[in-house]
């Protein structure tokens, strides 16, 4: 947990971005905006919620779970290693 509390003010950053993005398809959708363009907002926000959940799973990984996240040599450190990158790859 205390990762995410030396992050604090740049997940507060990213989550106030998606939290507008979300008020931009609010917004679209009163003003009957055509929906290319609120499809396009909505991935906007699906693409920052993903990136920053990947962040958070990473960070947590590297706190929680590997052995040596600096230098990673163990079988746990590199399989968790490779479970974060698949992650990251799922979601984009």
């Amino acid at each position: 947990m205390a990762h995410i509390q030396q992050n604090k003010k740049k997940i507060i950053t990213r989550i106030r971005r998606i939290k507008g993005q979300l008020e931009a398809v609010e917004r679209a959708l009163q003003e009957d905006k055509d929906c290319y363009s609120i499809l396009q907002t909505l991935a906007a926000c699906r693409g920052g919620l993903n990136g920053l959940t990947g962040e958070l799973i990473e960070e947590h990984v590297k706190n929680h779970v590997m052995v040596s996240p600096l230098d990673p040599k163990t079988p746990q450190d590199e399989a968790a290693i490779e479970l974060v990158n698949l992650i990251k790859t799922y979601w984009k």
